[in-house]
């Protein structure tokens, strides 16, 4: 009962935890030791929706055949039950190394279909036709980027273990928060983004991830790793978090390989490292410079390997852009949480 008031607390307060340690979490990872991965149907697509504090997310990404790169993200945020936010945003990778567009605008009056696989509002609409196997997305919410695209499954999707989330709490039986993600790890893709400069075709492939955190996000990851690659042949994911100190700094990895239109491998036996970094001067932050992914390591059947040197970023992302420099080093210090992100394309 303690641990829950202080939970409660916390959660209120968006202070920084106790140390609950390790066993205050029961991974996905823990799932997928009996069952590495479960294929999705309809009812997993569908929105949570919760009325206390959480941030559910569907994203997309589409990389087109001429090397553009491009996101369109649907943000529902609940904060405490008190107010509820939802947020669409895109953005857009360009193959010859220009600064990427990215547009962020709050969408109203959202609403959701009866079955809670589609979202509406006056400026954003997500919509899974009744295939149940493509996506509709449209947005007019920013003049600097409108979406018109069309998001197809072209393998089978996943979610890892038996329903794709780690649960938080000192009594499994009662957890106090969640995270969950679901994966269709290759889709075609279809349509247009439209900027100022004109409209840029995003035919290609594409992955879809709907993720759930329930809870304050500060309190559920302090870390992320995230590649989805595509060739002809092959698409492969990898989702990997880490917790604060709270959870005994977790790390949770979900991901899956794809040949063609069959998937291949999916489960949790993955990692991701930094192999090397430098220092980032301009904001005294280290930056990853070599990646090292492994898909089912250990494991028996398809395995995967993806290593990436990067000699130039394509975007950094302050999270707390608003935040005084020394406030983001105690925030680091304090609960484990990298308040930038390292994007490349």
């Amino acid at each position: 009962m303690l641990n829950w008031a202080k939970q409660q607390l916390a959660n209120v307060a968006g202070t920084q935890e106790p140390e609950y340690g390790p066993d205050a979490i029961q991974t996905v990872s823990q799932q997928a030791e009996t069952t590495p991965y479960t294929e999705l149907t309809r009812d997993d697509l569908k929105w949570t929706a919760l009325q206390s504090t959480c941030v559910e997310t569907q994203t997309f990404y589409a990389f087109a055949e001429d090397g553009t790169v491009g996101m369109a993200q649907l943000i529902y945020n609940n904060l405490a039950g008190l107010r509820t936010t939802t947020q669409f945003t895109t953005k857009i990778f360009y193959p010859d190394g220009r600064a990427p567009l990215w547009t962020s605008e709050q969408v109203d009056d959202h609403q959701f279909a009866n079955d809670k696989t589609c979202f509406h509002s006056d400026k954003a609409s997500i919509d899974l036709l009744s295939d149940g196997e493509t996506y509709h997305i449209k947005s007019q919410a920013s003049p600097k980027t409108k979406v018109d695209i069309k998001v197809k499954r072209a393998a089978p999707s996943f979610k890892v273990g038996q329903d794709g989330t780690s649960y938080y709490g000192t009594d499994p039986q009662k957890p106090w928060g969640s995270m969950r993600h679901v994966f269709w790890p290759r889709c075609d893709v279809e349509g247009d983004f439209v900027t100022k400069d004109g409209t840029l075709k995003m035919t290609g492939r594409g992955v879809f991830i709907h993720a759930l955190q329930g809870m304050k996000p500060h309190h559920l990851a302090a870390r992320w790793n995230f590649v989805s690659f595509h060739s002809s042949k092959y698409s492969a994911v990898m989702m990997e978090y880490t917790t604060p100190p709270s959870y005994g700094t977790t790390t949770v990895n979900m991901g899956g390989i794809v040949s063609g239109d069959k998937l291949i491998y999916a489960g949790a036996r993955n990692s991701a490292t930094h192999t090397a970094s430098k220092h980032d001067a301009e904001v005294d932050w280290p930056e990853p410079t070599a990646l090292a992914f492994k898909w089912n390591e250990g494991g028996e059947g398809a395995h995967a390997e993806l290593a990436i040197s990067m000699s130039s970023r394509a975007d950094r992302i302050d999270v707390m852009a608003e935040v005084p420099g020394f406030v983001k080093q105690l925030v680091g210090a304090a609960a484990g949480t990298r308040p930038y992100i390292y994007q490349v394309s």
